[in-house]
């Protein structure tokens, strides 16, 4: 059995009693006091996540871009120095294999892309094995060993960082910019994962601690961050879409917005004519007591199967339970009741467009 990876502060969080879990191959902590304590802190205030275990892979030299543009589903050509843009790494079928950030680095030329956890190694062979294959003249480098990443989220997650920094640059959605922490220089990006206003903050990994502890908020896991995320809708790369067991198009995870067919990349035509998918990537409430889970089946209204469950939870915002997963196009009209069969037992439910918290007020 491999070796879990582990991110720098590990043994910090550890003797900070933090709960850990392994997750995309790595040790991380899953949650320090409560989820419910942590996800509330990040709704209503701020707080901190240790996300290390995202890639880094970095990308020189003067066809980068062409490399980047033919690899992502994304227009990077339109990108300037300092700006970033969310992308997909598709396949010849036009199944995504990850989805991504790919920032134009404003502090040097070429990009840096973010794959999720545990893919670096796997799309920095992606890179290299397509730079040989096309005979472009740049440099890849697999750099997430040498950085560690934090991300600060919430409505207070700018004056929290303006506590701990020198200055804070003013930066707009998926801008990303240098800055000081501690004395630590730090790429800082306006990111996350959590539908909260917040940032995310790269640092050589040997100064990981100085950042963590000069950004004084609660710390969070990956348990807050998955409720989070689930109550906003957003993918999870190997559970919401997996090239293998759930091999899906960007127009069926409901990320068509990130293809620009106007670009050549591995995967366009494939996707040519498929904006229209048979089946959507939709949200679920559960109308009765119960919590949709990965794997559970969905039904419609008269009890005919129509999809799975990927991802679900009690949200603790809203104190009901939701879920994500795919139906038929048909299927998949805000309102429709469906049913989630949980252990034998069929519980009705809604589709709902996420963020939830919007789908509950415009009921």
């Amino acid at each position: 059995m491999a070796r879990l990876r582990q991110p720098p502060l590990i043994d910090l969080h550890t003797e900070r009693g933090a709960s850990v879990t392994s997750f995309g191959g790595w040790e991380m902590p899953v949650e320090f006091e409560s989820i419910r304590t942590e996800h509330e802190a990040v709704r209503e205030s701020v707080g901190k996540f240790d996300v290390s275990h995202m890639g880094e892979i970095e990308v020189r030299g003067p066809d980068a871009t062409e490399l980047v543009q033919r690899l992502t589903t994304n227009d990077v050509a339109a990108l300037s120095p300092g700006e970033g843009q969310y992308s997909a790494v598709t396949d010849e079928r036009g199944v995504v294999l990850d989805d991504t950030v790919v920032y134009d680095r404003p502090d040097s030329e070429g990009y840096l892309f973010v794959p999720n956890a545990g893919h670096d190694e796997a799309l920095y062979e992606r890179w290299c094995t397509h730079r040989e294959e096309w005979d472009l003249d740049c440099t890849v480098e697999n750099a997430t060993q040498r950085y560690a990443m934090s991300a600060v989220q919430g409505p207070e997650s700018e004056s929290c960082l303006e506590s701990a920094a020198d200055a804070v640059p003013e930066l707009g959605r998926f801008e990303i910019e240098p800055m000081s922490i501690a004395g630590v220089e730090c790429l800082c990006s306006r990111t996350g994962y959590t539908g909260e206003d917040g940032f995310e903050l790269l640092c050589a990994s040997d100064d990981a601690r100085a950042v963590w502890d000069a950004v004084d908020c609660q710390p969070c896991g990956l348990g807050a961050r998955d409720t989070l995320r689930i109550e906003q809708g957003f993918l999870l790369s190997g559970q919401d879409f997996d090239p293998e067991s759930n091999p899906r198009t960007p127009y069926e995870a409901g990320i068509g917005f990130v293809v620009d067919r106007e670009t050549e990349f591995v995967g366009r035509d494939a996707l040519t004519g498929a904006t229209a998918p048979e089946e959507q990537f939709v949200g679920i409430e559960l109308t009765e007591r119960g919590v949709p889970r990965n794997g559970y089946t969905i039904e419609n209204a008269d009890g005919a199967p129509i999809g799975t469950v990927t991802s679900g939870t009690l949200s603790p915002t809203l104190g009901i339970p939701i879920g994500l997963g795919y139906v038929p196009t048909a299927d998949a009209e805000p309102g429709t009741e469906v049913r989630v069969v949980i252990r034998d037992d069929r519980k009705a439910g809604l589709i709902r467009n996420p963020p939830f918290e919007n789908a509950s007020t415009e009921q």
